[in-house]
């Protein structure tokens, strides 16, 4: 191995240290927050916004892991394989069998990744591959439905925007807040769900700032850990310097 081959070697290891640490970072938020009572809700934006844009097959599969990850343990993981979920997921479109064939599992599988709704999160084994289960709030196609429907509409209630309002602690106006910002951090931009957002003040309390829907914006965990009591725009040049 050349020099630089072993250059790009420990940068491709650093790399996916980085990114094995920012997805356990998400998955303890996620699971940290996770509240069963949510469940009704977020099934219904998979029916509305998800479901009427995947085939038959990627469909059953979705609902699959769906079962198998948040339903089961509370977080976005479950480890699957091909041939595990060739049986018992949904009967054959020809309807003379419980059993799918191989590369209908697999071509569901790679249907679902390519419209970012699932993706691989690790080496397969011999237990089967893990996969990263998104739900509608960060999966852009289901945005960008959601966005396309609320546009057809001809009345739209406007936010209520009265200074008065708790948008901080109200969990209904904390939704709110994050679906204005299309639930991406104000900050670094990274897609997050409503277990893994926080609200982040852009005149801190100790500073004045009140809880109206128009001093907060949504931010990831470690952006508003990082900014602490600093003024918006030093957050902008950190992260430039970081970048």
């Amino acid at each position: 191995m050349t020099d630089q081959e072993n250059k790009i070697s420990k940068i491709r290891s650093l790399l996916d240290l980085l990114e094995a640490e920012i997805s356990e970072e998400d998955n303890f938020s996620f699971s940290h927050n996770f509240d069963a009572l949510e469940i009704p809700s977020i099934i219904a934006s998979i029916v509305d916004y998800l479901q009427p844009q995947l085939l038959p097959y990627e469909a059953a599969i979705y609902w699959n892991l769906f079962r198998k990850s948040i339903l089961a343990s509370g977080n976005q993981y479950a480890r699957v394989s091909v041939r595990g979920m060739q049986k018992g997921v949904i009967t054959s479109s020809s309807g003379q069998t419980s059993s799918l064939s191989y590369s209908s599992v697999q071509d569901a599988l790679s249907g679902l990744e390519k419209k970012g709704v699932i993706a691989k999160a690790g080496d397969t084994t011999r237990e089967g591959t893990p996969y990263r289960v998104y739900i509608p709030e960060e999966i852009a196609i289901c945005q960008q439905l959601k966005a396309t429907i609320a546009a057809q509409q001809t009345e739209v209630k406007p936010v209520d925007a009265r200074r008065e309002l708790d948008f901080y602690n109200v969990p209904e106006n904390r939704l709110k807040v994050f679906e204005r910002d299309n639930y991406k951090c104000h900050y670094c931009q990274k897609q997050l769900t409503r277990f893994t957002a926080t609200l982040d003040h852009i005149q801190p309390v100790s500073r004045g700032g009140d809880n109206s829907y128009e001093n907060l914006i949504t931010a990831c965990l470690h952006c508003n850990s990082r900014r602490g009591n600093r003024a918006v725009m030093e957050m902008y040049q950190i992260n430039d310097a970081s970048s």
